[in-house]
């Protein structure tokens, strides 16, 4: 069942622990770990290795993304550099995964992230709208993530419908960081085996100290796209 958002939770703040920074670069790492898997490793023992490890980024990226919409200022923008950097990683994207300049069968995860954001952004909304009507609020909001879900699942965006179906997870029971990447993570197990090292995430997301830590505001943005385009130019001399 879908919990009642809570409007302006408190943040949990602590000196030690993981930064927002510290996990996004640990994300960082792993993802360039299993791209190098994906698109320039052939043996079986490395590849499934890399791509194991690589799978703890995703639930990391859907975690800063709840996070980043509590506390973002301007909800337009965020939403927009995600739609914008979607468009322009889907060259390098389709380059470096297909080797062709558009191959309409698979989109890139950025095009995940921002319907998982119009989805969580929608449902604030009703909240607002509907706090007196919590059955009709209930139906509604879940009603609003099937329909995420579907145009996930109809632009066959990375990690699909279960990408936009564990940012809301994420998000709903975002005042239990355990319960809430733990559901993630089984739905992301059920699209793939392959997923069951995600778990793996979990105690980092339950280090997150709710602090910002170093400015990395672009660097994911600008990351995913060049990285994916390296890697491609890699392939072409590797393969040659």
């Amino acid at each position: 069942m879908l919990n009642p958002e809570v409007t302006n939770p408190k943040t949990v703040t602590d000196s030690h622990g993981i930064s927002g920074s510290g996990l996004k670069l640990i994300a960082l790492i792993t993802m360039l770990l299993d791209h190098i898997g994906a698109i320039l490793v052939v043996s079986q023992g490395p590849y499934y290795t890399l791509r194991l490890i690589g799978r703890i980024a995703f639930p990391i990226f859907c975690f800063l993304l709840v996070e980043g919409f509590l506390h973002t200022k301007n909800l337009s923008k965020y939403a927009l550099r995600l739609f914008l950097f979607a468009l322009i990683s889907e060259i390098p994207f389709d380059l470096a995964f297909y080797h062709t300049v558009f191959y309409p069968d698979s989109q890139n995860v950025f095009f995940t992230l921002f319907i998982g954001l119009l989805v969580i952004s929608c449902n604030r909304s009703l909240n607002d709208a509907l706090k007196n009507k919590p059955g009709i609020l209930l139906i509604c909001r879940a009603a609003v993530i099937a329909a995420g879900m579907g145009i996930a699942w109809y632009l066959k965006t990375d990690y699909s419908y279960t990408g936009v179906l564990a940012i809301s997870l994420l998000n709903e029971f975002r005042n239990n960081r355990t319960i809430a990447t733990v559901n993630a993570c089984f739905f992301l197990f059920l699209l793939s085996p392959m997923e069951i090292s995600a778990f793996a995430c979990i105690p980092l997301i339950r280090a997150y100290n709710g602090k910002r830590g170093l400015s990395l505001k672009y660097v994911f943005y600008v990351f995913y796209p060049v990285h994916l385009l390296i890697l491609y130019l890699i392939s072409l001399w590797y393969f040659s």
